[in-house]
């Protein structure tokens, strides 16, 4: 099942990697935050290539709903009562330039890529309090957001943050333009990475600078992304005949849904789960169908599709340099549901760092900041989900054709229905129902029994 975004875009296909090469930095990756990393490196005069295991834009960028905000669910509240007054303006600073600097680009080279200035709001049916505190606390730091009683969204509500002059685009289109400008090897899959030295299935590249932005990281040590990290997974259904709202909108209830209009269709999300975990016998797309039902008598599906996220421990991103021990190598990931915006603030500081320089802003980004007790919490459960897959490792699988565990650390792999998929409740690996991987991290497709 493929998202609207693939029904009217071809990206020109590129050459692998054809021999060994120098280059002065590797991106590895050539999804949204990969391609702008580069970019931004050739405007700073610096030379980078960007290697591909499949196709541009294969990954995560193509499964977006493509909402550019700095709203971030509630996160602002939190910001200045976990890391400090300054810390949260530098996180509400990045991605509010991020949205403007979406538009600069895109004014600026004629990008057809429908590119909308749309207020993103937050949204209960139950409760107002936590609403307040979020706008309240957006205002403090510099964003334009106020409180509402009422909305667009067919059902009342109990109360709305709203945070003015965000945007969406059609990620495909942009991203296809301005890869234009990279260079890119696409079908080159890296195998391993040592210092400055990037091996792939079609040669190495030895870099002065080594750039992960494929997602999540698929080496483990050092930085430990895989101990601090989760994948998840969320639905989406695409609606004609439905209501558009003006703005973009997601609700805080366990059960809220997001709305995003698309052109003249509505964009139906929900569902989330943990990657790898069973979740009864409800069907996350008959869920959003039913709802859609209910909210928009005689609309009718036109596809659906699903999205997978990496969740890092204290809900930040993780951008900056790799680990301590490996200076010239840097990583973007973890970015939750915020992938468009948090593409641009990744390809800004990961730029300013390799050219040298130290943005105020990479602090609450780092992936070395301050260890909270929010973090502290998720790691527990993180490991206890980790611990229990591990154990099933023991346990007899019955006539699967494959090796039933995940070849990146042989965490037990579970069915998911609504994909055909074998996912990993560890790390959110995913593979078909031969085996071959969908998702990393792992780098290998199970192996079949013999």
């Amino acid at each position: 099942m493929e998202s609207v975004w693939m029904e009217d875009i071809k990206i020109r296909k590129r050459e692998p990697l054809a021999g060994d090469m120098e280059a002065p930095v590797a991106v590895i990756g050539a999804g949204l935050a990969g391609i702008l990393t580069a970019y931004y490196l050739k405007q700073a005069g610096v030379g980078a290539v960007v290697l591909e295991a499949d196709r541009i834009g294969s990954g995560q960028t193509k499964n977006t709903t493509a909402k550019i905000t700095s709203q971030h669910n509630l996160i602002y509240d939190r910001l200045i009562r976990t890391f400090g007054r300054r810390m949260a303006e530098h996180y509400a600073a990045a991605n509010e330039a991020a949205i403007g600097e979406y538009e600069r680009l895109i004014l600026e080279k004629g990008i057809d890529c429908d590119f909308t200035r749309r207020p993103a709001c937050l949204y209960s049916r139950k409760e107002t309090a936590l609403l307040e505190q979020e706008m309240e606390a957006a205002k403090a730091l510099g964003i334009k957001a106020s409180f509402e009683r009422d909305c667009e969204l067919p059902f009342s509500v109990a109360g709305v943050a709203r945070f003015e002059n965000q945007a969406c685009f059609h990620p495909l289109r942009f991203l296809a333009k301005l890869a234009e400008e990279v260079e890119i090897y696409e079908q080159t899959k890296v195998l391993k990475v040592e210092d400055r030295r990037v091996e792939t299935d079609r040669g190495c590249v030895t870099a002065e600078h080594i750039v992960f932005a494929a997602h999540f990281p698929f080496i483990n040590v050092p930085g430990y992304y895989f101990a601090r990290m989760y994948q998840e997974r969320s639905y989406v259904t695409a609606l004609e005949g439905a209501e558009k709202p003006e703005g973009m909108y997601l609700g805080i209830d366990r059960d809220g849904l997001s709305f995003r209009p698309c052109g003249n269709l509505l964009l139906l999300g929900g569902g989330s789960h943990r990657t790898g975990t069973k979740q009864g016998k409800e069907c996350r797309y008959e869920m959003l169908r039913e709802r859609a039902r209910e909210l928009y008598p005689g609309c009718h599906e036109v596809c659906r599709w699903s999205a997978q996220d990496c969740m890092t421990l204290d809900g930040l991103p993780y951008i900056g340099r790799f680990s301590g021990r490996k200076p010239c190598w840097y990583v973007a990931t973890g970015f939750g549901k915020w992938g468009m915006t948090s593409s641009m603030v990744s390809a800004r500081i990961l730029t300013a760092l390799i050219c040298g320089q130290e943005p105020s802003e990479a602090d609450i980004f780092s992936p070395r900041r301050p260890f909270t007790a929010r973090a502290a919490r998720e790691l527990a459960v993180h490991g206890a989900h980790t611990i229990v897959s591990l154990a099933k490792h023991l346990l007899p699988a019955g006539n699967r054709e494959i090796i039933p565990n995940c070849p990146h650390m042989g965490c037990r792999l579970e069915w998911n229905p609504e994909e055909e998929s074998y996912d990993c409740p560890c790390h959110g690996s995913r593979f078909d129902r031969a085996g071959h991987l969908i998702d990393g991290p792992a780098q290998t497709d199970c192996r079949r029994r013999e």
